[in-house]
C-alpha cells in the first residue's frame, strides 16, 4: 500500500480516537463535547477574510458550518500523521514506533495553543478562559491521546496493508 493510503488511514484513525475518547470524557466525566461547527464557521469566516474573533460562538453562524468543521478536523489529523513518514521516513509506517508518535501528538498541541484558541478568542494556550491551566490540560491530554491513535492506526494499518 502506498505511503499516502497509509497517512490518510493513520491520520483519520487517530482522529476517530481523538473522538472516541472526546465521548468518554463526556460518559465519564461529564466533559462537554468538542464543538467543531465552531471550527467550521472560523474556517468559513477565514475565507471572507476574517482570521480573529473576540468570540467564536458570538460570530454570525455560517450554513454548513458544523460539517464543513467536521472535515476540517478529520483532514487536520490527517495533516498530522503526515509528520511521521515526514521526519522518520517511511520506515515509521512499515515499523511503527510509540515515541515518535506520541511527540507528534503532543507537537500538535501547539496548533491550537498558538492559532485555533487565539483565532477564537480563548487567547494563546486559552489564557483567556475561565480556567487556563485545566484548558491547558485538556488540550494536552488531547493531543496524547491523538499520538497514541496515531500509533495505534498505524498498527492496524500495518496488519492490514501488509498482510501480517
Amino acid at each position: 500500500m502506498n505511503t499516502l493510503v497509509n497517512i490518510i488511514f493513520i491520520g483519520a484513525g487517530a482522529t476517530a480516537v481523538v473522538d472516541l475518547w472526546a465521548l468518554a470524557r463526556r460518559r465519564l466525566l461529564g466533559v462537554p463535547l468538542p464543538n467543531y461547527g465552531f471550527v467550521g464557521r472560523w474556517i468559513a469566516h477565514l475565507t471572507r477574510g476574517r482570521l480573529r474573533h473576540e468570540s467564536i460562538a458570538a460570530a454570525a453562524a455560517v450554513r454548513g458550518e458544523l460539517a464543513l468543521g467536521w472535515i476540517v478536523h478529520f483532514f487536520t489529523g490527517i495533516a498530522f500523521a503526515a509528520i511521521l513518514p515526514a521526519v522518520w521516513g517511511t520506515e515509521w509506517i512499515r515499523a511503527p514506533r510509540l515515541m515518535p508518535a506520541l511527540f507528534v501528538g503532543i507537537l500538535t498541541a501547539a496548533a491550537p495553543f498558538l492559532v485555533m484558541q487565539p483565532a477564537m478568542g480563548a487567547g494563546i494556550a486559552a489564557s483567556r478562559t475561565p480556567r487556563p491551566g485545566t484548558a491547558r490540560l485538556q488540550t494536552l491530554v488531547t493531543h496524547a491521546i491523538f499520538g497514541l491513535g496515531l500509533y495505534v492506526a498505524a498498527l492496524i494499518a500495518r496488519t492490514l496493508f501488509s498482510g501480517e
